[in-house]
């Protein structure tokens, strides 16, 4: 097929293109779901993108499209914080946009795409070179397009002054005849038509509900004892980097509060974002008396060995054995580390983020809640739950119930086959 020739043809070949598709980032965890989905139905999906752990025989790297890029890093730097830009860093825009409009033709034409699926790179603007390039490959060749939009830059005040506001309207996202939306939250839904006035369908999150996770394995036995962990602590475990608006801080005021024998492990690292916060929790900790470990050592992608000789976890190697969670955020743009705490079984304390209050809590999820404050009565209730075996069984199997009914596997298969009854060439069915 020639470029520009799309039509309503049945499409069998996805082209997914984002940053990175790689580790246990969520873009890259939610692509991969939507990706098993998708192949059930018949459809064969490729990967483009700046790194890549997808199937190399289906894989197209572009070194230049990953966020992390030394270039791309320059025009970040020189993009945000100021209100206007050089000539030069124009330039450099639009010469790596040339290159990579370049890289997703060869792209298209090497594995016959039939569609393309924009991971997040079309919402945040991490790499503006890209997101230009996709807009207009999707303009001159009309293709069918889904955009898969995980956080928009109007939602991190890091992009609210700039330099480049012509292109966050031209790409972040575009409005575009062949260009299809689903975004993860209401509320996302709403801004999105309110600033851009493109409607969008609304694709929650998801997780296995209908596979429960695997009892561990004997790799797994010593996970306790690896993080330094005894067998009469409280494992308190806080499954996210370590960036400010994981409001770390409020578990580390919940941990002393208990008055409890407690370790609070955080699983990640500070990632892109800099360590001021992470000193800070570390002082804030001490303070406190609080025992705060960093685990991101040990808990990683993969399981293997580090330098020193000692197992390397995955996090799904490590939920099993905490006690409770904690996710006090602040912001999230829908809340993995939510859906991962039900689906492990696992009692979870949740700061009232907007979109947990919009689109989690009415659901019913019997939960521990902090209202942007550590209360006396979440620290009574934690207690109660960790002293009660009874009690916190029956709010984790009311939870997974509530889970497997509303962000299951089998809700993106439904919210497919509506979008299909609409756009049958988009997922490979000529009837439904």
């Amino acid at each position: 097929m020639e470029f520009g020739m799309w039509g309503r043809s049945r499409v069998k070949r996805i082209g997914i293109v984002a940053t990175r598709l790689a580790g246990t980032d969520g873009v890259s965890l939610e692509s991969d779901k939507w990706v098993q989905v998708m192949e059930e139905r018949g459809l064969t999906c490729y990967y483009f993108a700046g790194e890549l752990d997808r199937p190399p025989e289906r894989s197209y790297l572009a070194e230049e499209a990953h966020f992390n890029h030394p270039e791309i890093q320059e025009i970040q730097q020189a993009s945000f914080g100021v209100t206007t830009r050089p000539r030069s860093l124009t330039r450099k825009i639009q010469e790596i946009k040339s290159e990579l409009k370049d890289d997703l033709y060869s792209f298209i034409k090497q594995f016959k795409i039939d569609l393309l699926m924009p991971e997040n790179s079309l919402t945040i603007p991490m790499n503006i070179p890209l997101g230009l390039a996709i807009t207009e490959v999707i303009a001159e060749t009309g293709m069918p397009a889904t955009a898969h939009h995980h956080d928009f830059y109007w939602e991190r005040d890091r992009f609210s002054i700039n330099a480049v506001s012509d292109y966050l309207n031209m790409a972040f996202p575009p409005n575009l005849p062949t260009l299809n939306h689903t975004i993860i939250n209401s509320y996302a839904e709403e801004q999105l038509a309110l600033r851009t006035g493109i409607s969008a369908r609304v694709v929650p999150n998801i997780m296995n509900f209908e596979n429960p996770p695997p009892p561990p394995d004997d790799y797994t036995s010593e996970v306790r004892e690896a993080i330094g962990i005894a067998d009469d602590e409280v494992f308190v475990l806080q499954p996210t980097r370590v960036v400010k608006r994981k409001g770390i801080e409020h578990a580390i005021e919940l941990v002393c509060r208990l008055g409890l024998k407690a370790k609070l492990v955080i699983s990640h690292d500070a990632g892109d974002e800099g360590f001021d916060y992470q000193e800070r929790l570390k002082e804030y900790a001490d303070f406190l008396k609080v025992d705060l470990v960093f685990a991101s050592d040990i808990i990683n992608e993969k399981r293997g060995r580090t330098k020193d000789g000692r197992k390397i976890y995955t996090l799904d190697d490590v939920y099993p054995y905490a006690d409770l969670v904690t996710y006090p955020s602040t912001f999230e743009g829908f809340g993995n580390a939510f859906l991962e705490a039900l689906y492990f079984s696992k009692p979870i304390v949740v700061n009232t983020y907007s979109i947990y209050s919009k689109d989690i809590k009415p659901k019913g999820f019997s939960v521990i809640e902090l209202d942007g404050y550590v209360t006396k009565h979440a620290v009574e209730k934690t207690k109660q739950i960790l002293a009660d075996p009874k009690l916190c069984q029956e709010m984790v199997e009311h939870n997974y119930e509530l889970g497997k009914r509303f962000f299951s596997y089998d809700v993106l298969r439904k919210r497919l086959d509506i979008a299909a009854l609409k756009y049958p060439e988009l997922f490979g069915q000529e009837e439904i």
